[in-house]
Protein backbone atom coordinates (compact mmCIF):
# COMPACT_ATOMS: atom_id res chain seq x y z
CA UNK A 1 0.00 0.00 0.00
CA UNK A 2 1.51 3.35 -0.70
CA UNK A 3 0.27 6.34 1.16
CA UNK A 4 -0.53 7.85 -2.27
CA UNK A 5 -3.90 6.55 -2.26
CA UNK A 6 -5.12 7.63 1.22
CA UNK A 7 -7.01 10.20 1.25
CA UNK A 8 -7.88 12.77 4.40
CA UNK A 9 -11.46 13.94 4.97
CA UNK A 10 -12.91 15.43 7.82
CA UNK A 11 -15.44 13.12 10.27
CA UNK A 12 -18.82 11.92 9.74
CA UNK A 13 -20.25 11.20 13.34
CA UNK A 14 -23.20 9.24 11.41
CA UNK A 15 -20.90 7.16 9.41
CA UNK A 16 -17.55 6.85 11.33
CA UNK A 17 -18.47 6.80 14.95
CA UNK A 18 -18.47 3.07 15.58
CA UNK A 19 -15.61 2.33 12.76
CA UNK A 20 -13.38 5.07 14.14
CA UNK A 21 -13.73 3.53 18.09
CA UNK A 22 -13.14 -0.11 16.58
CA UNK A 23 -9.54 1.46 14.95
CA UNK A 24 -8.74 3.06 18.35
CA UNK A 25 -9.69 -0.57 19.87
CA UNK A 26 -7.63 -2.73 17.96
CA UNK A 27 -5.02 -0.02 18.05
CA UNK A 28 -4.77 0.54 21.91
CA UNK A 29 -5.09 -3.15 22.16
CA UNK A 30 -1.61 -3.77 20.52
CA UNK A 31 0.32 -0.58 21.87
CA UNK A 32 -1.17 0.04 25.30
CA UNK A 33 -1.74 -3.78 26.20
CA UNK A 34 -0.12 -2.70 29.81
CA UNK A 35 -3.64 -0.74 30.63
CA UNK A 36 -5.81 -3.95 30.23
CA UNK A 37 -8.35 -5.12 27.64
CA UNK A 38 -11.41 -4.63 30.58
CA UNK A 39 -10.49 -0.83 30.93
CA UNK A 40 -10.05 -0.20 26.83
CA UNK A 41 -13.06 -1.50 26.87
CA UNK A 42 -14.54 0.79 28.89
CA UNK A 43 -13.05 3.75 27.63
CA UNK A 44 -14.22 3.05 23.92
CA UNK A 45 -17.93 4.06 25.07
CA UNK A 46 -15.62 7.32 25.67
CA UNK A 47 -14.36 7.20 22.56
CA UNK A 48 -17.85 7.35 20.92
CA UNK A 49 -19.63 9.65 23.19
CA UNK A 50 -17.48 12.22 24.32
CA UNK A 51 -13.62 12.19 22.54
CA UNK A 52 -14.88 12.32 18.89
CA UNK A 53 -17.72 14.24 19.03
CA UNK A 54 -15.83 17.20 20.76
CA UNK A 55 -12.90 17.34 18.79
CA UNK A 56 -11.49 18.44 15.74
CA UNK A 57 -11.16 14.97 13.92
CA UNK A 58 -9.61 13.87 10.37
CA UNK A 59 -10.09 10.47 8.86
CA UNK A 60 -7.65 8.76 6.79
CA UNK A 61 -9.51 6.49 4.17
CA UNK A 62 -7.71 3.43 1.83
CA UNK A 63 -10.45 2.84 -1.16
CA UNK A 64 -12.76 5.37 0.83
CA UNK A 65 -12.49 3.17 4.02
CA UNK A 66 -11.33 4.68 7.26
CA UNK A 67 -7.90 3.11 8.40
CA UNK A 68 -7.33 5.78 10.83
CA UNK A 69 -7.62 9.15 12.56
CA UNK A 70 -6.69 12.38 14.13
CA UNK A 71 -8.38 14.52 16.98
CA UNK A 72 -7.42 17.33 18.20
CA UNK A 73 -8.88 19.60 21.10
CA UNK A 74 -7.39 23.25 19.52
CA UNK A 75 -4.01 22.19 19.14
CA UNK A 76 -3.37 19.24 21.62
CA UNK A 77 -3.60 15.83 19.52
CA UNK A 78 -6.22 13.68 21.79
CA UNK A 79 -5.52 10.96 19.65
CA UNK A 80 -4.03 9.68 16.55
CA UNK A 81 -4.81 5.85 15.53
CA UNK A 82 -4.32 3.76 12.72
CA UNK A 83 -5.71 0.15 12.09
CA UNK A 84 -3.21 -2.41 13.23
CA UNK A 85 -2.68 -3.75 9.70
CA UNK A 86 -2.02 -0.63 8.20
CA UNK A 87 0.84 1.10 10.26
CA UNK A 88 4.14 1.38 8.94
CA UNK A 89 3.02 2.87 5.80
CA UNK A 90 2.73 6.28 6.56
CA UNK A 91 -0.84 7.26 6.90
CA UNK A 92 0.17 8.87 10.73
CA UNK A 93 2.97 10.90 9.36
CA UNK A 94 -0.26 11.90 7.03
CA UNK A 95 -2.22 12.64 9.40
CA UNK A 96 -0.05 14.29 12.00
CA UNK A 97 1.18 16.25 8.62
CA UNK A 98 -2.66 17.45 7.91
CA UNK A 99 -2.83 18.86 11.83
CA UNK A 100 0.24 20.60 11.36
CA UNK A 101 -1.57 22.12 8.57
CA UNK A 102 -4.15 23.49 9.98
CA UNK A 103 -2.42 23.98 13.29
CA UNK A 104 0.88 24.54 13.06
CA UNK A 105 1.63 23.61 16.45
CA UNK A 106 1.14 20.72 18.32
CA UNK A 107 1.37 18.99 21.24
CA UNK A 108 0.52 15.44 22.76
CA UNK A 109 0.71 13.26 25.85
CA UNK A 110 2.02 9.90 24.99
CA UNK A 111 2.19 6.55 27.04
CA UNK A 112 6.47 6.35 28.03
CA UNK A 113 5.88 2.56 27.94
CA UNK A 114 4.80 2.84 24.15
CA UNK A 115 8.06 2.79 22.73
CA UNK A 116 6.79 2.64 19.07
CA UNK A 117 4.77 5.88 19.29
CA UNK A 118 7.32 7.90 21.26
CA UNK A 119 10.17 6.59 18.55
CA UNK A 120 7.40 7.78 16.22
CA UNK A 121 7.20 11.16 17.25
CA UNK A 122 10.64 11.69 17.94
CA UNK A 123 11.30 10.76 14.57
CA UNK A 124 8.78 13.48 13.40
CA UNK A 125 10.75 16.10 15.82
CA UNK A 126 8.41 16.09 18.89
CA UNK A 127 10.23 17.19 21.54
CA UNK A 128 9.77 16.20 25.45
CA UNK A 129 8.38 19.15 27.22
CA UNK A 130 7.49 17.06 30.94
CA UNK A 131 6.64 13.58 32.28
CA UNK A 132 3.87 12.43 34.96
CA UNK A 133 3.97 9.41 36.85
CA UNK A 134 0.23 8.45 36.51
CA UNK A 135 -2.32 8.77 33.56
CA UNK A 136 -5.57 10.81 33.51
CA UNK A 137 -7.47 8.07 35.43
CA UNK A 138 -4.64 8.65 38.06
CA UNK A 139 -3.53 4.89 37.42
CA UNK A 140 0.18 4.52 37.62
CA UNK A 141 1.09 4.93 33.56
CA UNK A 142 3.61 7.28 33.03
CA UNK A 143 2.77 9.86 30.26
CA UNK A 144 5.06 12.17 28.23
CA UNK A 145 4.38 15.42 27.06
CA UNK A 146 5.66 16.00 23.73
CA UNK A 147 5.53 19.57 21.21
CA UNK A 148 6.40 20.23 17.90
CA UNK A 149 6.63 23.99 16.79
CA UNK A 150 7.00 25.34 13.90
Amino acid sequence: MQTQNVTIRAYEPATDTEKLSGIWLDASLRAHGFIGEDRLLQQRALIETEYLPNAQTWVACLNEEPVGFISLIDTFVGGIFVAPDRQGHGIGRRLIAKAIGEKRTLSLEVYTANHQAMQFYTVLGFEEVSRRPIDDEGQPFENALLRLSD
